[in-house]
């Protein structure tokens, strides 16, 4: 799962991942999107990752936060040219670790 505050570029990150290509009009994600792309294994065989892009906003947080339990995994995203994003990233990590597995 992909988290972060609104507009540091969880969206473009998913895409340039998945597609190999930035979204020519990016507009904000609602609630949650999600895409999947196939993973070789250095052991042989595959997995196929389902990430999560979840909304920035406050306004969508109960739906996003119910998102987490699912999750296996996260990163957190922030702008490099804008330092509060950053230092929000320690609000994110407590909504995951309010709502997510311990062992995630």
């Amino acid at each position: 799962v992909l988290v972060g505050d609104a507009t540091v570029g969880k969206t473009h990150l998913l895409s340039r991942y998945i597609k190999g290509t930035l979204p020519r009009a990016p507009t904000a994600t609602i609630g949650v999107e999600f895409a999947t792309r196939t993973v070789p294994l250095a052991v042989g065989g595959t997995v196929k990752a389902q990430i999560w892009d979840t909304a920035g906003q406050e306004r969508y947080r109960a739906i996003t936060s119910a998102h987490y339990r699912r999750a296996v995994g996260a990163l957190l995203v922030y702008d490099v040219t804008r330092r509060n994003t950053f230092l929000n990233c320690s609000k994110w990590m407590e909504e995951l670790r309010q709502n997510a597995e311990p062992d995630i």
